[in-house]
C-alpha cells in the first residue's frame, strides 16, 4: 500500500505541470480514498468518533427536521397510534379519508418541528463522551453508537419534544383534526371511545424515528468507506474494520 501511495503522489507531482486538472482532480481523489495506515492513538479513536457521530448525527437530524423528513420517510413516518389505528380504518369506511389524512400530516408536522430541537443535544452527549466510551462505541456492534444515544439523550429528547409537538400539533392543526377524528369515531354506535394523549404518542415516535435515522448514518460510516471524509476517519474506522 506504501508503495502504490508513493507512486500516486509522485505520479501527481509529475501532472502538476503536465496533466490537465480532469486528470490531476482524479488523482487527487484516489489518494484521498486511501485510508491511513497505522494503529490510531486513543485520543485519535476519540476523536475520529466524534467526528463521525457530530457528522451522523448533524444530518440525521437535518433530513428529519426537513420538510417531508417524517412523512416523507416510511421508515419513520408517523401513523395512527395501535389502539386508534381501528379510528383511521372506521373513518375511512364511512368516507372520512380527508379526516384521518389531515391527522397523519399534521403529527408528522409536528416531528419534523420538533426534529430542530435533537441536533444540539446529540452534540452535547458527544462532548460529554470519554475515550473509554468512543472505543466501546468504535469496537463494538454496529448499533453501538444509538444505543449510547437512547441510553444519555432520550430523557432530554423527551423534555424538548413535548413542548414543541404540543405547540405544533396546535399550529398545523392536528388537535382539532385528532379530537374531530376520535368524536366522529365516538358516535359511531357500539364503539368503545378512544382517549389517546396524542402529544406523548407523537414526540415518543418522534424520537424513535430520530435514533432510526441516526442508526441509518451510523451504518452508513460503518459500512461505506466513501462515506468516511477525512484521514482521520479513514484511519480510525480502517482500523475497527481490521478488528471485527
Amino acid at each position: 500500500m506504501k508503495k502504490i501511495n508513493l507512486y500516486l503522489i509522485g505520479l501527481l507531482l509529475v501532472c502538476s505541470s503536465g496533466c490537465d486538472v480532469q486528470s490531476q482532480q482524479n488523482i487527487g481523489n484516489i489518494l484521498k480514498q486511501i485510508p491511513t495506515g497505522g494503529t490510531p492513538t486513543t485520543l485519535e479513536i476519540g476523536q475520529g468518533l466524534k467526528q463521525a457521530l457530530e457528522i451522523g448525527t448533524s444530518q440525521g437530524a437535518d433530513q428529519l427536521s426537513a420538510k417531508d423528513g417524517f412523512l416523507g420517510n416510511l421508515a419513520v413516518k408517523i401513523l395512527f397510534p395501535p389502539e386508534a389505528q381501528k379510528v383511521e380504518k372506521t373513518l375511512r369506511s364511512v368516507g372520512l379519508n380527508s379526516l384521518a389524512d389531515n391527522v397523519i400530516l399534521s403529527i408528522n408536522r409536528a416531528a419534523e418541528d420538533a426534529a430542530k430541537e435533537a441536533k444540539p443535544i446529540f452534540l452535547s452527549a458527544i462532548k460529554q463522551m470519554t475515550i473509554a466510551d468512543a472505543t466501546n462505541i468504535l469496537l463494538g456492534n454496529k448499533d453501538a453508537a444509538t444505543q449510547y444515544f437512547k441510553r444519555v439523550t432520550t430523557a432530554q429528547l423527551m423534555e424538548k419534544f413535548r413542548p414543541v409537538i404540543a405547540t405544533s400539533l396546535s399550529k398545523v392543526g392536528a388537535t382539532r383534526y385528532w379530537s374531530d377524528a376520535a368524536l366522529a369515531y365516538n358516535k359511531i354506535p357500539l364503539v368503545k371511545p378512544v382517549n389517546t394523549d396524542l402529544s406523548s404518542y407523537v414526540a415518543q415516535k418522534a424520537i424513535d424515528g430520530m435514533f432510526i435515522q441516526v442508526a441509518q448514518e451510523e451504518l452508513k460510516i460503518r459500512d461505506n468507506i466513501s462515506a468516511r471524509s477525512t484521514s482521520l476517519l479513514q484511519k480510525v474506522f480502517g482500523y475497527a474494520d481490521t478488528k471485527r
